[in-house]
């Protein structure tokens, strides 16, 4: 018995290869979402890890900004402290040099030679006074220069004035302070030259008045 199929095949087959094309499809699309999103996630993890390691090396940046504010902060309380601490040294190497002034301006003051003012601005002295002529204040610029704490003697000026009934000469003059601590730093030899001068010099008798 010959059987005929009535039914409409060819749309059934249309049909089924329409479900089969948006089953692939949706296949495709989630796999292709989930591609994406696992894309994304990776991603974003990637970011937030690199965000946190960003954060890290600020935070031990800021921490090494504030260490090397305090090493600096260091750096100069040390160097106040040295600062303090030379002058301290230097206080304690000069606290008597205004005596040791004193006693070699008395030696070294020939007679005729009389002081009237002293000033002293850090190692320079500037010498005021009068002398009976202009030959003795030579005598007193070589004698200075002859002393173990004074160098380089400067005639500022020389000048005729009226003292009472007398016609003196009046002078200024500056001279260095040799200081010992200063020349021990910055002239290992000037010990040789003061100690040549402390031999070749000749202190007269106290003429003069400091």
């Amino acid at each position: 018995m010959i059987r005929i199929n009535l039914l409409p095949h060819r749309e059934q087959k249309r049909k089924a290869r329409l479900r089969r094309f948006a089953f692939l499809s949706a296949m495709s699309f989630a796999a292709g979402f989930a591609v994406v999103a696992a894309a994304y996630t990776f991603v974003q993890q990637e970011i937030a890890n690199q965000e946190e390691r960003n954060a890290f090396l600020k935070g031990q940046n800021e921490l090494l900004d504030k260490q090397i504010a305090e090493i600096e902060t260091l750096k100069k309380e040390r160097q106040a402290l040295l600062d303090r601490k030379k002058v301290v040294e230097r206080l304690q190497s000069n606290r008597s040099e205004a005596v040791h002034i004193l006693d070699q301006l008395v030696r070294q003051t020939p007679e005729g030679v009389y002081l009237r003012e002293i000033k002293q601005t850090d190692d320079q002295l500037v010498l005021n006074g009068y002398t009976q002529s202009n030959a003795r204040v030579s005598t007193f610029m070589r004698s200075l220069n002859d002393s173990p704490i004074f160098e380089q003697p400067t005639l500022i000026e020389i000048k005729a004035t009226p003292v009472g009934n007398k016609r003196l000469s009046e002078f200024n003059l500056r001279v260095k302070v040799t200081r010992a601590q200063a020349e021990e730093e910055t002239k290992p030899g000037q010990a040789k030259k003061d100690g040549a001068k402390q031999d070749g010099a000749k202190p007269e008798s106290g003429g003069g008045k400091a």
